[in-house]
């Protein structure tokens, strides 16, 4: 069982836009990837290179865009796509909009860890009963997914799919990232209420505390084929 995250950013601003001195996409590639989330796409353009600039050191593969006419859903679906190209038995992947950048490692380790006894279910992170983001499908629903409107949003395309009759569990996180963007201040975000350390043993941070200080900055991986 692997889960991966697809991170999601429709301008080169939306993926740099600044997360409390870091840009946005590399600090939720840091997250997923030290919540255990495996592999990590972004999905954004980047002409002159500035995006995969910002993700220099991360464990994460840059992904190209497909047609903008094909909407947020040809996005999504063109991020899993690459994840579960990259990591055989993906089995789920977290969908990431880069305006949720303050979602915690744990809010990662948590989803994942569910994804275990809800294999079949869309989960959703909860902040005092609102539904928030990532949210997490499992790959058997891809194809339902794939079939939703190029014209509607993210919040849509979960409604949508659920509409289809696709179980889903939500679950009660106390991580205010999850439903509060990145337009809020972190330091003026609500109280997190969720645990202090991770349940299922994972070592929230791990992947980057592991790396020196002195060690060389590489870029992303690259995917820019387009199907």
């Amino acid at each position: 069982m692997t889960v991966g995250a697809v991170i999601l950013a429709a301008s080169v601003e939306s993926a740099l836009a600044d997360a409390d001195g870091v840009p946005r996409v590399r600090r939720i590639a840091d997250a997923a990837w030290a919540g255990g989330a495996m592999p990590v796409v972004v999905v954004a353009p980047d002409p002159d290179g500035r995006v995969a600039a910002a993700l220099a050191g991360a464990e994460v593969t840059l992904a190209t865009p497909v047609d903008p006419e094909r909407g947020p859903v040809g996005q999504i679906a063109r991020g899993i796509d690459v994840a579960a190209g990259l990591v055989s038995g993906t089995t789920g992947a977290l969908i990431w909009p880069a305006r949720l950048c303050w979602v915690g490692p744990e809010t990662v380790t948590s989803l994942v860890e569910a994804h275990g006894p809800y294999g079949e279910s869309l989960l959703q992170p909860e902040y005092e009963g609102a539904a928030g983001w990532p949210v997490l499908l499992p790959l058997d629903a891809l194809a339902v997914f794939r079939a939703q409107s190029a014209t509607a949003m993210p919040d849509e395309l979960v409604a949508g799919v659920v509409a289809t009759g696709l179980s889903t569990h939500a679950i009660e996180l106390g991580d205010p990232g999850t439903v509060i963007d990145g337009e809020t201040r972190r330091e003026d975000l609500p109280p997190y209420l969720g645990p202090a350390d991770p349940s299922g043993g994972q070592d929230w941070g791990s992947p980057v505390a592991a790396m020196p200080e002195d060690a060389p900055l590489a870029g992303p991986a690259l995917a820019l084929d387009r199907d």
